[in-house]
Formats: C-alpha cells, structure tokens, sequence
C-alpha cells in the first residue's frame, strides 16, 4: 500500500506536527533517503516522538519501517511519474473541464488502487459468496452506490438488498446473525444512520464491510473487512464526484471478481442482461 497515498488520505485528520511531517514527506520525500528520525524531527520543526508516532499512525513499527516505505515510493514514481493535476476554473471552456475531469478521475483510479490490497479484496469476496443475507446500507450520495451494488449482486442471484431510510434497515437487521453480511457505505465513516445500523448489526453478530476513507473512523473500527474510498478535492462542492469514482471502483472489483469466479454466476448475469433488453426493447 502506497505510503503517500496513504499520507494524503489521512491529511484531513492529521494533527498540526503530523501534518508538518506530511507536508514534508510528501513535498521533500527525497531527503528522507539520507535523514534520521532525530534529522528530520529537526527539519520539520516537530519532536522526534512525533516522528514515531506519525510512522506508527500510518501502519509501520518505527521510523526505520517508514523510511523504507518512503525508499519504495520513490523508486516507484522514478518509473511511473505522477501526474500533476491542473484545477478547474470557472474559466474553462467545456472541454478543458471535460480534460481536466477525466485526468483527476484518473489519478483518484490509481490511489484507490494503491489504497488496497489484493487479500481486502478477496476476504470481501470471500464474505459475499458466504452470507444468508446482504445488507447494504448508506445515506446521501453513497446510497446510489449501494442501489448499484445491489443491483448487480442480484443480477447474480446473491440476496442483497440496499436500504437508505434507517428504520427499514433496522428492521432487515433484526432478521439478521452471524451468517449474513450488512455493506455499509460512508465516506467520511461517521455517518450517524449508517453508524447505527452497524452497531445493531455488530450486536447481532454480523459480518461487516466497510467502504469508507482511509484511516481510523467510527465506521471501519466496527468492521471486520474494510475497502477504502479515496476522498479526492471536489471540482464542485459538496458533489462527491471523485468519491463516487473511488466508491465505484471498489464496487466494480469486487463484482467482477465475483462474476469470474463462478461460471454460474457469469450465465445468469448475461442472462439478467438479456432480460433487461427484451423488456427495453418489447
């Protein structure tokens, strides 16, 4: 997992030392080759406790984990560059915005990748193919992936269903136990509604998938699989447009593994499609 994705992910709950030394690593990555933890507490301007902390907040077990981390990173970007995204103006004609739009979908793609792994991944599929009952659950702009997610788990006969308002998704819950898995969906993973729906389905021994940012949230503290949805700077306020991306992408990984895992599954999801046609068509 990339440590500047990761840094950038968690930038807006970093304290003001921890975002000294994320700026810094982010901003002067290279001077960490050749620094020591005391070097560059020095050079950022914080405690040398703070970089230990700050390496132990991003996953490592001491600064010496971080700087390799950092080495890898580096090495990595000197064969594939990133790109440097351009912001959207009110200036713009409407193909600039439409250039400058598909770049910053584009490197949302690329970090949402970067954020997770192959076995988060698999151990979500793995839950999926398992449970009695899905239960997907989310508010406001994320709902509409979940309606689309349940959409597609249907196409292949899983039992999924999507829940907005919080008192249907409590009483779905309360038919639930250890066998079935509620997909909760917040990108900020403090959500209230979504919160309490999880908690109700921790109580009952539900399996959980979280799909929420990176990092320590109320949200991913009460699941037992967790994807991470990059949360990117919006070209429109407030339209969750990057996140939307980053939240389609997992889901289209975790449905298209399901499909190519089972020959079954990939018949009836041709045959839903045919369905759709000849209903759109008749």
């Amino acid at each position: 997992m990339s440590t500047f994705v990761k840094i950038k992910a968690l930038k807006p709950s970093l304290s003001s030392s921890e975002a000294k030394l994320a700026d810094f690593t982010l901003n002067s990555g290279a001077k960490i080759r050749s620094l020591s933890s005391v070097e560059l507490a020095r050079q950022a301007g914080v405690s040398q406790s703070s970089v230990v902390k700050f390496a132990q907040k991003l996953g490592y077990k001491g600064f010496p984990a971080f700087k390799l981390a950092v080495i890898d990173d580096l090495n990595l970007l000197t064969v594939q560059p990133e790109t440097t995204l351009t912001q959207i103006t009110h200036t713009d004609p409407i193909h600039s915005i439409a250039l400058k739009l598909l770049s910053h979908q584009q490197g949302i793609l690329h970090e949402t990748h970067k954020l997770n792994d192959a076995e988060q991944f698999e151990q979500a599929i793995v839950a999926l193919k398992s449970a009695r009952k899905i239960l997907l659950c989310a508010v406001g702009g994320s709902f509409t992936m979940a309606q689309d997610f349940a959409l597609k788990l249907q196409k292949i006969g899983l039992p999924a269903i999507a829940q907005t308002d919080e008192l249907s998704a409590a009483s779905y819950i309360a038919t639930m136990g250890k066998d079935d898995l509620l997909i909760a969906i917040s990108d900020s993973g403090q959500s209230k509604a979504v919160l309490r729906v999880a908690r109700q389905a921790k109580n009952n021994h539900c399996s959980i998938l979280s799909l929420s940012r990176y990092g320590s949230n109320p949200l991913n503290e009460l699941a037992c699989i967790k994807l991470f949805n990059v949360i990117g700077e919006e070209p429109v306020k407030h339209a969750s447009i990057l996140t939307r991306t980053s939240q389609s992408y997992l889901i289209d990984v975790l449905f298209t593994g399901l499909t190519q895992s089972n020959l079954r599954w990939q018949k009836r999801a041709d045959k839903a499609n045919e369905h759709v046609y000849d209903i759109r068509h008749s």
